[in-house]
Parts: C-alpha cells; structure tokens; sequence
C-alpha cells in the first residue's frame, strides 16, 4: 500500500486531497497545525498528525512519526493581500516562512528516504497568480514563485535518484477558507493612498464570472502528478489556472 503525507489538511485544498487519497485506497499521513481528526473519514488507513512547517522539530517528529512515504505533497501555505506598503516585514517574513522555506524544510526532511530508495514524488502547491501579475499580491506571489524555480531546479538534482518534482498550480478557489484565514493571521488594513485601487480589486473579484478552482480540481492534479510519471512539470488545476497558463 503506497503513503501519501500532505501538510495542511486542515481545509481546502489539503484536506480535499486527504480525502482523495484515502478514498482510492492509500495510506494518508493528513498534518496540520492543530490536529482536528474527526474532520475526515474515521479509516485505519488515516493518520492524523500536528506539523508547524515553520518549526525544525515540529517537522522532525512529524516525519518521524510518518515514517517510509512514497509522496509528499507540500500545500501547507498562508495568504497575503495588501499593497506593499501596507505589509510588514513580520507580515512578509511570515509568508516567506510558511510558504517557501517550510516547503523546502519539509522537502530536506523526506529526501534521504527518497534518495536512498531511489523512489519517490515530491508535489509542491503553488499559485497561478504566479502566471499573471495582479495587485496586492506582489509579496504572496513572490513567495510561491520562489517555490516554482525551487520544484524545478530540484527536479534535475534528484533525477539520477530517481525522484521526482512537480508542481500544481491552483486559480482562485472561492469554496475554500484560504482568504478568510489571511485575514483573521494577518489582518488587511489597506493604506489610504491604495484604498480607490483597493475597492476596484475586490469589487472586481465579488463580480467575477471568470471560472474558478474547485478544492477537488487541485485534488486531481495532485493525484496525477503523484501517480503518472510523464505527466509535465507543472500542473495547472481550475479551469481559471488552466486559461492562464495557456495564454502564459
């Protein structure tokens, strides 16, 4: 039976993907920060794990705990939407911490299993705003287009292991709580001189007809990424995600 671990499985896209999983009979290794077990399907195929992907020794026991995997998929990731001036540099190291360094943090940790089976899959969650420059992102977009060249630099380091990287890059997803946790973590007191481009934005994104990304596109993507050795290196997931990279 194949093992699947995936940080943030708390809601969204990580926790559509837990269930996934476990319901084409792998085992699932489903971290978060504060482990809520009763949020999926009680199965003796399912653990449940605390993982803060910004703490060495939180991610040390976690791996541990896990113990051999087949696939790693890094989504955990916190969000950010304010102009520049409005961001903190707590607010951006923050970010960064989550989003970049904990993706590769996680990735070091699972590597010499990996390497030493010359087997395995790492999927890294990224974003397509990453595909197309949009305001009030500029901090959050450069924090998961860092873990694009990352993936797949990586990708031609781990080759001759046999391991293997790929990312999936979800569109906006409105049927998942990832924005209303951006702002509770980190508030969006938007400076003045930005308030006029600020309520264009967001009364833009209310009046959408553009299509979105559903939690089980990203699912999907992941398990093909995890399962189809000569699917591409990057993964768009959303029908949204899908145009934009087209036309990118």
């Amino acid at each position: 039976m194949r093992t699947i671990l995936i940080t943030g499985c708390s809601s969204g896209f990580g926790l559509e993907t837990a269930r996934f999983f476990l319901d084409r009979d792998w085992s699932v290794v489903a971290t978060m920060r504060r482990p809520h077990p009763d949020i999926l399907p009680a199965s003796d195929r399912l653990r449940v794990l605390p993982l803060d992907v910004t703490e060495a020794d939180s991610i040390a026991a976690a791996v541990a705990a896990a113990g051999p995997i087949d696939v790693l998929v890094n989504n955990a990731g916190v969000g950010l939407l304010n102009a520049l001036e409005g961001t903190t540099p707590a607010m951006a190291e923050e970010v960064f911490a989550t989003n970049t360094l904990g993706t590769i943090a996680m990735t070091r940790a699972v590597l010499p299993q990996f390497r030493n089976r010359r087997a395995g899959v790492i999927v890294n969650v990224t974003s397509a705003v990453t595909l197309r420059p949009l305001p009030f992102l500029s901090v959050y977009t450069a924090s998961k287009a860092a873990v694009n060249a990352f993936t797949e630099a990586l990708a031609v380091e781990l080759d001759p292991f046999g391991v293997r990287t790929r990312l999936v890059i979800p569109g906006r997803a409105p049927d998942t709580a990832f924005g209303e946790n951006a702002r509770a973590r980190m508030g969006m007191d938007i400076p003045e001189a930005y308030a006029e481009q600020g309520a264009t934005l967001f009364a833009g994104m209310r009046q959408s007809a553009e299509p979105v990304t559903r939690s089980l596109d990203v699912a999907a993507a992941i398990w093909r990424a995890a399962t189809d050795p000569a699917c591409p290196m990057r993964l768009p997931a959303g029908a949204d995600a899908e145009a934009w990279a087209a036309a990118a």
